[in-house]
């Protein structure tokens, strides 16, 4: 586990992400999507940023928060699973914190949870005094049955945790879920959550002066608007004039309707929501008079 070192001044920003894995796909489109672009070394393990002084770093992701931490890098795409991880780990060995989350990026969501043989019937967190639990995160474990006063054996494993049951190993398991479907082959089933995770932005806990700042300023914005722009939709629909006001009322944080004309005793109006609009809210819409309801995405606003 490295220590906190302080970066030294430089004019290009460093972001490491996954060479491979199931982020590495989106973190690479969101950082496009930022319009960032890049040129690709030949071993495929540096790009540099052609756009803006912003370069890559293509590593395995459990090395990202360690980049961090040495100044290697300046940000990192990686799971808050990992991040806090080794977040922990460093506290329980008395080193200062080295990084944080910045941002939450909407992708990669999965959950760390405890699982126990389908045979067994769950009564709560004191049915694990005096277990043996199998895991690839012992210091988010070790926190939480510290936290929850439990007694327990933590056995750490590198992989293949849903296997050590069947093994002996342990009697039970703490492990990343997402559609359940491993756990359910091994004959276990989730009963606990510990961390909900998705991929995250991380970042230095300190913030740095120099020109990199100003990028991950920069950075921050338009990942901010990107998050924004995907959130707001445009509803178009026609509707008696008398009943405008009552229609966006309805509305999830609606922008300024605009009236785009009127025929056949119907307005045609279009409005700007940003939030979730359900299929209730445009049927209870339509009830309150609205007709030829359509929904468009929005790709980019400057609203």
């Amino acid at each position: 586990m490295s220590a906190t070192h302080t970066a030294p001044a430089r004019d290009r920003l460093r972001i490491a992400i996954q060479k491979n894995g199931r982020l590495a796909e989106p973190a690479r489109n969101l950082l496009t999507a930022c319009g960032l672009s890049w040129r690709q070394s030949r071993d495929k393990l540096f790009c540099y940023g052609e756009s803006m002084p912003v370069d890559l770093l293509l590593v395995r992701d459990d090395d990202i928060p360690g980049l961090i931490a040495d100044g290697v890098c300046d940000l990192g795409i990686v799971g808050l699973n990992e991040l806090d991880e080794q977040a922990k780990a460093r506290r329980q060995m008395g080193l200062a914190d080295a990084y944080q989350p910045l941002r939450g990026l909407g992708f990669g969501d999965c959950r760390l949870m405890i699982a126990i043989p389908e045979e067994w019937q769950w009564s709560g967190v004191q049915m694990l005094q005096g277990k043996r639990i199998a895991t690839s995160y012992p210091a988010i474990l070790r926190h939480w049955l510290q936290e929850n006063a439990v007694q327990a054996q933590v056995v750490e494993l590198s992989g293949s945790v849903e296997i050590a049951p069947k093994l002996g190993t342990a009697d039970l398991i703490c492990d990343l879920v997402s559609s359940g479907a491993t756990l359910a082959a091994n004959q276990l089933k989730p009963v606990q959550t510990l961390l909900d995770s998705e991929a995250v932005l991380a970042g230095p806990v300190r913030e740095l002066s120099d020109a990199r700042g100003g990028l991950i300023a920069m950075l921050l914005r338009r990942m901010d608007g990107l998050a924004q722009e995907q959130a707001t939709k445009l509803l178009s629909f026609r509707a008696p004039g008398e009943r405008l006001d009552a229609l966006v009322a309805l509305l999830n944080d609606a922008g300024p309707l605009v009236q785009l004309g009127e025929r056949d005793g119907l307005v045609q109006a279009q409005a700007l929501c940003r939030g979730t609009l359900t299929w209730q809210q445009l049927e209870e819409f339509e009830r309150a008079g609205a007709c030829n309801v359509v929904l468009y995405s929005v790709e980019r606003s400057l609203a």
